[in-house]
């Protein structure tokens, strides 16, 4: 099962193919999930890309503040700002792959340059956009986008330039796979909002889509795919929160 962030949904609605991510499996291959709030559960049909174990899940989930985590990648810095009242179980989750290296020497699978969905998705160790970290968790989603200017049943919202999201394959399937919005994109809200990107960040995001995506025989003119400026994320840390 692909984890494309929201390309399944833009598929049915626009042609495109969603954002959508792969449940990922328990790294010590038991099944389970974790007693707290958040209740990350372990998905033995899909083993984890890379192993770590579940994340922490304290009681309550720490639910307020902004974190900041700097990601340096092979295109440029990019710092993000986690917020913990939007997605506190999301928040969690990332910090934890971040501190235990998941995210580091990882490469930034698809970029997507649809007139309407214009997003890098990252955070699968494997590059394919089928791995994951061997859990899943519930999602966590936005009640308070605007509606997409066009769409008059407002089913579908923007996804405003700068905003960080969760990549998912169906509900409740959130994992590791997450993608920037470098451009207003419409998408269903069917896709966890957990924090945003700095001005560096979208340079950077700006500098990759500018590259375009690789060509292929069969589609020599391509919008969605790997980058052409490959983007590996070298590092991925916490720098604590306000």
């Amino acid at each position: 099962m692909r984890k494309t962030i929201v390309i399944a949904a833009l598929t049915v609605l626009t042609g495109a193919s969603l954002l959508v991510a792969t449940a990922p499996a328990d790294a010590a291959g038991t099944p389970g999930s974790t007693k707290g709030p958040c209740g990350y559960t372990v998905t033995p049909d899909e083993p984890p890309a890379r192993p770590v174990s579940l994340p922490p899940d304290p009681e309550p989930t720490p639910d307020k503040g902004i974190v900041k985590v700097v990601v340096a990648t092979s295109q440029g810095p990019m710092l993000l700002s986690l917020d913990r009242a939007k997605a506190p179980c999301t928040v969690q989750s990332f910090l934890h792959l971040a501190k235990s290296r998941f995210y580091d020497f990882t490469t930034c699978h698809r970029l997507t340059l649809y007139p309407t969905l214009k997003v890098l998705q990252c955070g699968d160790p494997s590059g394919t956009g089928e791995g994951g970290p061997g859990y899943s968790y519930k999602d966590e989603l936005p009640t308070d986008l605007p509606n997409w200017p066009d769409d008059p049943t407002g089913t579908r919202k923007v996804y405003a330039r700068a905003t960080l999201a969760m990549a998912n394959a169906g509900p409740n399937t959130n994992g590791s796979q997450y993608f920037l919005v470098f451009g207003d994109s419409r998408l269903r809200p069917d896709y966890t909002v957990f924090g945003s990107v700095d001005r560096l960040g979208l340079a950077t995001l700006d500098r990759v889509a500018a590259g375009g995506i690789a060509p292929t025989p069969d589609d020599p003119a391509p919008v969605d795919g790997p980058p052409v400026r490959r983007t590996d994320i070298i590092v991925a840390r916490s720098l604590g929160s306000r």
